[in-house]
């Protein structure tokens, strides 16, 4: 038998237009050095795996829809590309998937590398153009967690105040001192007020995935979940900004948030679009005080009184800064009170006035212990009334439009097949096309990488809007 021998190197065997090689171009993983050179010591220990290894390790399984550790390990055996990517030479071991799946289970301080690989991409992204801040959508999805319903169990929990609680404080002194200018009494701030922080109440959490919440909404399925919230740019579709919340916690969580980092870290922000899910007062006045345009659907409003006499039936009059009821009697501003819902004024109606008048037995209800009709106005009601004053305008109706098709369709989870599909097709290296969103198969219990989820189809957007620069 004859043999031939060639002189060939790994480097040689990688195509030059191969979508790794233009990847590594692309993509500086030097900070991963930085953010985990706490969890390393130079003293001790066996030699460690080089950390840049282990992130592309975890990288292209996913670029290559591949859905376990032990998978990846087997396919960068006999990849070369893969190699090369990862730096391995032809007869270099590949790391053991064992030590991968630790280090994800393991090693909550490593998921910060993830989330700098996220910024650090969106970075690039700004530079090249692709990020304008001219419209950005929000929007949620639930995404199914890696657990079962029946290793969940009950357990008590304290209701945490949050960030939200924190901006009502802010607005609530300005209030306050606003209340002194109107009625002439100077109210001290009640630190104690916000009844939520010692409401203790009882939550489903799994066993098996802590993180995940429990969700029961109508027409969708029951049981551990997670709520990935995303915030994308209008021109290319870029998420600039994403949060992954348990299950059970609300769509707008961390709405404010969201916004607030894309606009003063990624990209100035002018104007924002989402559904009637995030018409929350305090939205609307933290937006206007960045200086960003709101445009959202208005919330079905509805009268919960139970009484004949309805909000409409009261008149506001600006003189006298009052409403005036079906009786002519007018009701003062009297207080600024705080809830879960936001601040508000209090109009209450003198105590006198109600006490003889004949239109009472329709304007009270029968468990009114105050014995005096009250109204509530919300202390961002005026900004409110100026976003939703524009919809009328042209320019209203092309950005909300426009703004609310890109949330629909790069926000939401039914929809992210579609450009996970087409910019799939286009990323081809030695090993073929990459596999669509829809085609992944599904993930298999102890050996698993995370699930694909609409972020992941969205780093490809990343990708791709960079190398076809």
């Amino acid at each position: 038998m004859q043999l031939k021998y060639h002189m060939v190197t790994i480097e040689d065997m990688v195509p030059a237009e191969h979508f790794l090689r233009k990847l590594e171009a692309v993509l500086d993983l030097s900070f991963v050095y930085e953010e985990t050179a706490q969890l390393y010591s130079r003293k001790y220990g066996r030699p460690p795996i080089d950390p840049v290894v282990m992130v592309k390790y975890l990288l292209v399984g996913f670029l290559y829809g591949i859905p376990s550790e032990r998978q990846i390990e087997q396919r960068i055996q006999t990849d070369v590309a893969l190699r090369w990517y990862l730096g391995l030479d032809l007869f270099e071991r590949v790391p053991d998937h064992s030590t991968i799946s630790q280090l994800r289970r393991r090693k909550p301080s490593f998921r910060k590398v993830f989330r700098r690989l996220f910024e650090e991409v969106v970075r690039q992204c700004v530079e090249n153009g692709l990020v304008s801040g001219r419209v950005v959508a929000t929007d949620s999805t639930h995404m199914k967690a890696n657990a079962s319903r029946a290793s969940e169990y009950l357990v008590e929990a304290q209701e945490e105040a949050g960030n939200y609680w924190e901006r009502l404080d802010e607005y609530e002194e300005e209030g306050l001192e606003e209340l002194a200018r109107r009625t002439g009494k100077r109210r001290a701030k009640r630190t104690k007020q916000v009844k939520k922080d010692k409401r203790r109440s009882h939550k489903r959490v799994s066993r098996t995935d802590p993180d995940a919440g429990h969700m029961k909404r109508p027409g969708k399925p029951e049981g551990p979940c997670y709520l990935v919230h995303e915030t994308s740019d209008s021109d290319h579709g870029i998420i600039a900004d994403t949060v992954v919340t348990g299950g059970d916690s609300s769509d707008t969580a961390p709405y404010l948030g969201q916004i607030e980092r894309v606009h003063k870290n990624v990209v100035p922000i002018q104007a924002a679009a989402a559904d009637s899910a995030y018409d929350f007062s305090l939205a609307h006045r933290v937006l206007e005080d960045l200086g960003i345009d709101f445009f959202v659907r208005p919330q079905s409003a509805y009268d919960r009184t139970k009484a004949e006499f309805k909000r409409d039936a009261f008149t506001y009059d600006g003189l006298q800064d009052a409403y005036i009821c079906p009786n002519g009697k007018a009701l003062r501003p009297t207080g600024l009170y705080r809830s879960g819902s936001g601040l508000f004024w209090e109009y209450w109606a003198d105590n006198k006035d109600n006490g003889s008048c004949p239109l009472r037995q329709k304007c009270l209800n029968e468990t009114d212990k105050a014995g005096a009709r009250k109204l509530q106005d919300s202390y961002f009601k005026p900004v409110v009334q100026r976003h939703f004053s524009r919809q009328w305008k042209p320019e209203y109706g092309r950005r909300s439009s426009s703004a609310d098709l890109l949330r629909r369709y790069f926000c939401r989870a039914e929809v992210g097949a579609q450009p996970g599909t087409r910019l799939t097709t286009r990323l081809r290296g030695s090993g073929g096309p990459l596999p669509p969103f829809r085609d992944r198969p599904k993930l298999k219990k102890n050996d698993k990488v995370p699930g694909v989820t609409p972020l992941d189809v969205f780093f490809l957007a990343f990708l791709y809007a960079l190398l076809k620069k």
